[in-house]
């Protein structure tokens, strides 16, 4: 039998996994250089927008099979900072979404009505949402440790694109903002319940696999919109009169 990895050694092979996060997916790394044309960043903002909506789905799954009361008042906090709050004028991160949406040149409209979203996109995300139903909620838990990564994937964009995409409008940039301490925050809480949980060495290895899930997902979403804007072969090409969906956004 092999012998669990201490705290330590886990948690280095959870971060380890930062080699496979979708910042070193080709259409990231065209977006990060500022070679990406108008269409292209269109493109992702639109798609990228249906993950953005479903991640509080996604959270209130993770709360639907959590039994354990002082995880459900911390992890509540995650759809509020998504969602937004009632109480308050604090903006939440699908309206700083929405946001980002208008400063690229799209409309509130074709956004919420999901008008772009490519079916390779729809799938990954729904198959997200459906692992974190049918989970259970320390492995739903586990597959937002991508979080870890993400720090450094806002701060990219913060520091580039005012200079690549200076047509983009820069109050559109408040959602990478706001992530930055959100998802340090959201980082601290995920990761310890997943060292807490995983703790014999199959228990450690499941989770590293979770962990690879999602990860997988986020890939999958640009593999889509790779071969939409930057092959020029969205679904169903060969129709003229195909869906708004598989047309160019302009």
């Amino acid at each position: 039998m092999k012998q669990p990895w201490t705290k330590q050694e886990f948690e280095q092979k959870l971060r380890e996994k930062s080699e496979l996060y979708h910042i070193h997916h080709p259409f990231h790394v065209m977006m990060h250089k500022g070679e990406c044309s108008v269409e292209q960043i269109r493109g992702w903002v639109a798609n990228r927008f249906y993950y953005q909506i479903n991640i509080p789905v996604k959270d209130a799954a993770i709360l639907a099979n959590c039994r354990d009361i002082k995880t459900r008042r911390s992890w509540i906090q995650r759809i509020l900072d998504h969602d937004g709050s009632m109480n308050d004028d604090t903006l939440g991160g699908i309206e700083a979404w929405l946001n980002l949406g208008e400063a690229v040149g799209l409309t509130r409209e074709d956004l919420l009505e999901e008008k772009y979203i490519l079916p390779g996109v729809r799938f990954a995300v729904d198959a997200y949402v459906n692992f974190a139903r049918r989970a259970s909620w320390q492995e739903a838990a586990c597959s937002s440790l991508t979080e870890m990564f993400a720090p450094e994937i806002h701060q990219s964009r913060l520091d580039t694109w005012p200079s690549n995409y200076p047509w983009i409008e820069q109050q559109g940039l408040k959602y990478f903002q706001m992530r930055l301490s959100q998802a340090r925050r959201d980082v601290t809480h995920g990761l310890a319940i997943t060292l807490d949980h995983f703790q014999t060495r199959e228990q450690q290895e499941h989770a590293l696999n979770i962990l690879q899930f999602k990860l997988d997902i986020l890939w999958s979403m640009l593999d889509a919109m790779s071969m939409a804007y930057h092959y020029e072969q969205p679904p169903y090409a060969h129709l003229e009169n195909r869906p708004s969906c598989h047309k160019g956004i302009f």
